[in-house]
């Protein structure tokens, strides 16, 4: 759903920042979490408290909760394979999303027999942290392997789900692909409304378009503000220092995308210790004044792999609407406004 999304140029947040040297005020370090290890991580904000999901586990998905989006508790099970659910294995990059007074986990798995690749999946709970049950699975099955699905409430309560349908080029030159698309669903999302559209796939730069090992876009993320609807994605191989972080715009879900001139948003910076930065989505500081990307990065950046970690950083627009990441950061930030002080 639409949210107001604030500070909207990189003068506030100059002026934000210019108070950061305060010897009171309290900072938070990446990555946060403590323990917490994880790909694809994906929060929402729920009357006051913060729910963290991703990948976690080989039978489901666990769950953590916060009221400041640094310290986090818990741990169990939000969804949890059943002996007779359809998954079987390689459950990945959930997400929950609000919807006529449920909550609905879209993921990713593989199905009895994982060699016809993934499919998505929706289950359905009560509460943020669930339990969930699934509710299809599999789900707008198309005979395409897809992971990575993103359930988008438009304004209008029109529900659309932007996906990424995943595979392999065999050949003289072999690489994986990852392509971005986006349907209207049926109000009930038991299915497809209409036909999927291509949304994103890897054309810049930074993106390795060329790449004899992955050619992905993937892990999209859809909000709107304003006139225009944003999708953050990622590019690159999950497991490569130079996964990163990019943007698009449209003017509806299904219209065409144009990529961010200023991609990517967040990149590897050895110098620093960042690797492999990816995977994200955005959410409101506690008082609704920041926004703040959440995304993973290598726990250890000499030995990139499926190891990752719990990241977050401000998210600005500037004065034209382009969309701007203060980070990926490793040193003392401000702690996100509204936070409650820890003393």
């Amino acid at each position: 759903m639409n949210a107001i999304w604030c500070l909207a140029s990189v003068a506030v947040l100059g002026v934000f920042m210019a108070g950061c040297g305060k010897a009171e005020m309290e900072t938070y370090t990446n990555p946060v979490g403590g323990d917490i290890h994880m790909g694809d991580p994906f929060v929402i904000q729920h009357e006051g408290k913060y729910y963290l999901y991703g990948t976690t586990a080989r039978d489901g998905f666990k769950c953590w909760t916060s009221t400041d989006l640094v310290h986090w508790q818990g741990g169990g099970y939000a969804y949890q394979r059943k002996d007779d659910s359809w998954g079987k294995g390689s459950f990945w990059a959930p997400e929950v999303t609000k919807y006529r007074g449920k909550f609905y986990m879209v993921y990713s798995c593989t199905g009895p027999d994982p060699k016809k690749g993934f499919r998505l999946c929706i289950a359905v709970g009560d509460k943020p942290d669930g339990p969930f049950v699934d509710m299809h699975a599999p789900w707008c099955d198309n005979g395409w392997s897809c992971i990575d699905a993103d359930l988008f409430i438009d304004d209008d309560g029109a529900p659309y789900l932007f996906f990424d349908k995943v595979g392999a080029v065999a050949g003289p030159v072999k690489y994986m692909y990852g392509i971005i698309y986006a349907m209207k669903l049926k109000e009930d999302l038991s299915g497809p409304a209409g036909e999927p559209v291509l949304c994103v796939q890897a054309d810049q730069p930074w993106e390795e378009p060329d790449s004899k090992k992955s050619r992905c876009n993937e892990g999209a993320f859809v909000f709107r503000r304003g006139d225009t609807y944003y999708m953050t994605f990622s590019a690159g191989h999950y497991a490569s220092p130079r996964y990163a972080i990019g943007y698009a715009t449209a003017k509806s879900p299904l219209e065409p995308w144009t990529k961010g001139p200023g991609n990517p948003l967040a990149a590897a910076n050895a110098e620093i210790g960042v690797s492999g930065p990816g995977h994200s989505n955005n959410v409101l500081s506690p008082d609704g004044r920041e926004m703040f990307v959440v995304y993973h990065a290598h726990a250890d950046p000499k030995k990139p792999g499926g190891d990752r970690t719990v990241n977050i950083d401000r998210l600005i627009f500037d004065k034209d609407g382009n969309l701007k990441m203060i980070g990926p950061t490793r040193s003392p930030q401000p702690m996100p406004s509204g936070a409650k002080s820890a003393k």
